[in-house]
């Protein structure tokens, strides 16, 4: 059942008339009792929510998207939430790569009827792949889908010189995880889950990873918790299986190139736009460096006043990206 320190917030929200935070904190209950197996209670829980929503609306009163409660104390400094409106439809990506992410989304969508039948589904991703090729993004797109708040864990403040400290922080972060459902990103993951055998390994660090393995592999939550790296090969081995999955992202091919350059510049008029020396421009570059370019064309286009973008403005920005990506 509710915590003590849940129920002293049902009732504050409830007496300061906070509707979005009382229904919050019932929907976290509701996923507490559903990892317990209390599937019938979680769901009339989430049922009472829905109602007095619809209730809400019905009576035209002011609703905004609901989002669960959010970490609170220590653990609120350790987690920057980040707000982007886009969602899958507007990402950019290959076929294979789209049809993961709908496998994973649809999962995460149907969580109750998963764990009716004894199964768990995928909550623990790593995503690896070139800088610049959607991996924030994405994270950010799957919560925007679930309609969660997206988190990025903040590093910089969970890596302390004082020992035992970091390993505290991140099972604050961890308490966070289980008690507010939402979406949760270790972005440049390699920092800290680095080879254990590695020559310049130092003890605090040694003891974050594998506080991070004793964290994940016992993790009961409805959250998503991805951690994202550039350089997968710098992972420990060990942490590829406490992750329910390993989504690659690579660079874009003349497809994704053609619909990013196209996504960007419409709304703009432009000339004639030849897709293959476009994309023979283009060849190299991440999906970060594409639309790099494309804004700097713009840019261009807005200060001489032109009418339009031509096919030769893309190509300078976009052969401009690959001289500066080589160094």
């Amino acid at each position: 059942m509710a915590t003590a320190t849940q129920i002293k917030e049902l009732l504050k929200t409830h007496g300061e008339g906070n509707d979005e935070r009382f229904y919050a904190i019932a929907l976290q209950v509701a996923s507490s009792e559903a990892r317990k197996g209390h599937q019938k209670l979680a769901e009339d829980l989430r049922r009472l929510v829905e109602k007095a929503k619809m209730r809400k609306r019905e009576g035209g009163l002011d609703t905004r998207i609901l989002h669960l409660a959010q970490p609170l104390g220590e653990a609120a400094e350790l987690l920057e939430e980040v707000t982007d409106h886009r969602r899958l439809n507007d990402v950019v990506m290959d076929a294979a790569l789209a049809e993961r992410m709908r496998r994973i989304l649809s999962e995460q969508q149907h969580l109750s009827r998963i764990r009716s039948a004894g199964l768990t589904p995928r909550n623990k991703l790593l995503f690896t792949g070139p800088p610049g090729c959607g991996k924030t993004l994405m994270a950010g797109a799957l919560a925007n889908e679930l309609g969660l708040p997206f988190f990025v864990v903040r590093l910089d403040t969970l890596i302390t010189r004082y020992l035992g400290e970091s390993l505290s922080k991140l099972r604050l972060i961890f308490d966070a995880v289980n008690s507010s459902r939402a979406v949760y990103l270790f972005d440049e993951f390699d920092s800290i889950g680095y080879m254990r055998e590695a020559t310049n390994d130092v003890g605090e660090m040694r003891r974050v990873l594998n506080g991070f393995l004793m964290q994940i592999e016992k993790l009961q939550s409805d959250s998503l918790v991805i951690a994202a790296t550039n350089f997968a090969g710098k992972l420990d081995r060990a942490l590829f299986r406490r992750f329910d999955d390993l989504v690659e992202f690579g660079l874009p091919g003349d497809q994704e190139i053609w619909l990013t350059i196209q996504q960007l510049v419409s709304g703009f008029a432009t000339g004639r736009l030849s897709k293959k020396e476009l994309c023979e421009a283009a060849q190299g570059l991440s999906y970060a460096e594409v639309t790099r370019a494309c804004e700097e064309t713009v840019k261009e286009m807005i200060i001489t006043q032109s009418h339009r973008i031509t096919n030769g403005m893309l190509i300078n920005a976009l052969t401009e990206r690959r001289l500066f990506s080589k160094h």
